[in-house]
């Protein structure tokens, strides 16, 4: 049924598959259009492609999908940020009540706007070295309070608690809630920054958010936020996407998580497996300690099994012996070199007393002295009558010369 004219009313009100049809019939008056914009979102599930097209001027989006049939018409290598110029045929689902945008053809003409603007700020930071590995801040093993910056009750806000609960039961939070997307992101989570930064009980701090496409994640690549995040002195966590998704505060921030699940389980040790770890640290402690005791015994016993300390009496009976022979030897050599030392006293008295003048005199020979107590060597040295002094054996003479 088609009608060009509302002619319902409450008392002939239209069947809603009337609605529908009249809409679908209108959409598809309107036939396929090219359009350019921007990629600002680019993805693949079960064989076909869907997206998200930006107006390059003004705030306006459109969900795309591309089927398979279609995907010959599209250029390799089409990603997030490219500027494109798209085919687009609305398409209304009467059963659903739901319209998309199937994209028949496109062509690439280049690099978005806002890509080109967000690489350009990131070569920019970089060469500054906001992202330098040297510049990142090692984590606490187990903070003592964690700073969580996320939306209010919001998913994220729960699977950083309840993981990083689960996994140390003990720990503690800070929470300051910020807009995590729109105008009011920026600002908000730079406040939020400041104040968990100034608190020094927060060892670290967590910005979290659910992901999003491309567009709601801009905020996290603001440079005024990226700025004041590379300020902070307290070690920063960037769960704010999913693993695809790398806004420049994931650059900037000492850790990047793909998601705030993951943040908690990085942030916080796990306290079961770190039981598990000491256990482990102690059975090879003990093992090694035993070990050690094990072999040492055996070398002692092993030292105490030896003749010399297991019969010490023995080795003391043989050097007594031995020091006995010395003894023995000593006695008897100082015997013969005493008697030969007497032989030889004997012998050399026996010479001297051969060659002593008073042995001489007894064999009765006289020794003559002058007057002057001098030797009389030659009769020339005496004249008749002159005093002589005879030494004999036993005594002297006094005599004069005839």
């Amino acid at each position: 049924m088609t009608s060009s004219t509302n002619d319902s009313s409450p008392e002939a009100p239209w069947p809603l598959h009337q609605l529908s049809e009249l809409l679908g019939g209108y959409i598809d008056r309107l036939g396929a259009v090219w359009v350019e914009a921007e990629v600002t979102q680019w993805g693949q599930s079960a064989g076909n492609i869907y997206g998200k097209l930006t107006d390059l001027d003004s705030d306006a989006s459109v969900a795309i999908t591309i089927w398979r049939r279609s995907q010959a018409n599209i250029p390799e290598g089409i990603s997030r940020g490219d500027r494109v110029i798209a085919q687009v045929k609305p398409s209304w689902w009467v059963k659903g009540g739901t319209l998309s945008m199937n994209v028949l053809q496109m062509r690439h003409t280049g690099l978005g706007e806002i890509l080109e603007k967000l690489e350009k700020l990131r070569a920019t930071l970089a060469a500054e070295g906001l992202f330098a590995p040297e510049s990142k801040k090692a984590l606490p093993f187990l903070p003592g309070k964690i700073g969580l910056i996320t939306g209010k009750d919001s998913d994220a806000e729960k699977d950083v608690i309840t993981n990083a609960t689960l996994r140390w039961p003990d720990v503690s939070f800070r929470i300051e809630y910020a807009a995590v997307q729109g105008e009011r992101c920026v600002p908000e989570v730079i406040k939020a920054l400041e104040i968990l930064d100034s608190d020094p009980s927060v060892d670290v701090i967590i910005v979290a958010r659910g992901g999003g496409d491309f567009l709601n994640l801009l905020p996290f690549s603001d440079e005024t936020l990226v700025r004041a995040a590379a300020a902070l002195t307290t070690p920063l966590v960037s769960a704010i996407g999913h693993e695809a998704d790398r806004p420049l505060l994931d650059e900037v921030a000492d850790l990047r998580a793909s998601t705030p699940t993951d943040a908690a389980k990085r942030v916080v040790p796990d306290v079961e497996n770190e039981r598990g770890i000491i256990a482990q640290a102690r059975t090879r402690l003990d093992n090694r300690l035993l070990g050690i005791l094990d072999y040492e015994a055996e070398r002692l016993a092993s030292v105490r099994s030896r003749p010399s300390i297991a019969e010490p009496d023995t080795l003391i009976d043989i050097r007594s012996e031995e020091i006995l022979q010395f003894v023995v030897r000593g006695v008897d050599l100082s015997q013969r070199l005493t008697e030969r030392a007497l032989a030889d006293i004997n012998q050399l008295s026996g010479a001297l007393r051969g060659l002593s003048p008073q042995k001489t005199l007894d064999r009765g020979y006289a020794i003559a002295r002058l007057a002057s107590g001098e030797l009389l060597r030659s009769v020339k040295s005496v004249s008749r009558g002159d005093a002589l002094t005879l030494v004999v054996g036993d005594g002297t003479i006094d005599t004069h010369v005839d």
